[in-house]
């Protein structure tokens, strides 16, 4: 601990006063429990400049008709720069504002991972995704409840991507957890909140 002395002078009488500071003995040390947050910035920092990336991109199905069509030009542009853009099936929202944007500029560079099989989707979902040319279903999660698919599903498409993009609310609780789980997997996340 090290003690700094500032002088001050009083009408009568001088004064010393003395300010404590408290400093850490191991201040210069990195502590082994302790994340190597430079190594994780050095990973980012190279997923953010490769030319073309496996981007992610989930989120609420409630969104108005201006949101959706922010994310289909999102998911076209990024296509054309030459990024895959992975998601999940769905009748409107976030993923199929993914899904036709990213088949507007290019079919081969979307992945489509749903949480179950494409016979168990409506049939606005199965219609969708005609000439989706990379579809990945799973008939082992066919007797699973379509909530804890979904959960599997998102993680399934956050493990094979570099970024995760993310539309949804304060008040859910899926995504949150989406997100939560890609961070715990150092991937580069954008959360925007439509609340």
């Amino acid at each position: 601990m090290a003690q700094f002395l500032m002088n001050s002078k009083d009408e009568d009488t001088d004064k010393q006063s003395s300010i404590v500071v408290p400093i850490d003995d191991d201040m210069d040390t990195v502590k082994s429990n302790s994340p190597n947050t430079v190594d994780e910035l050095a990973m980012e920092l190279a997923t953010i400049q490769q030319s073309a990336k496996r981007i992610a991109i989930i989120g609420s199905r409630n969104l108005p008709i201006t949101h959706q069509q922010m994310i289909e030009t999102l998911a076209t542009a990024l296509v054309r720069q030459g990024n895959i853009i992975i998601t999940s099936g769905g009748s409107s929202g976030t993923n199929a504002a993914a899904i036709r944007g990213a088949m507007k500029a290019n079919p081969e560079k979307l992945k489509v991972i749903l949480p179950q099989t494409i016979g168990q989707q409506p049939s606005d979902v199965q219609d969708q995704l005609i000439g989706v040319p990379n579809i990945v279903e799973h008939a082992d999660r066919a007797m699973m409840t379509l909530a804890d698919a979904s959960r599997v599903c998102n993680r399934e498409i956050i493990d094979d991507c570099n970024q995760l993009i993310c539309f949804l609310s304060h008040t859910s609780k899926t995504l949150h957890n989406a997100v939560q789980y890609a961070e715990e997997g150092h991937k580069v996340i954008t959360v925007f909140y439509l609340d």
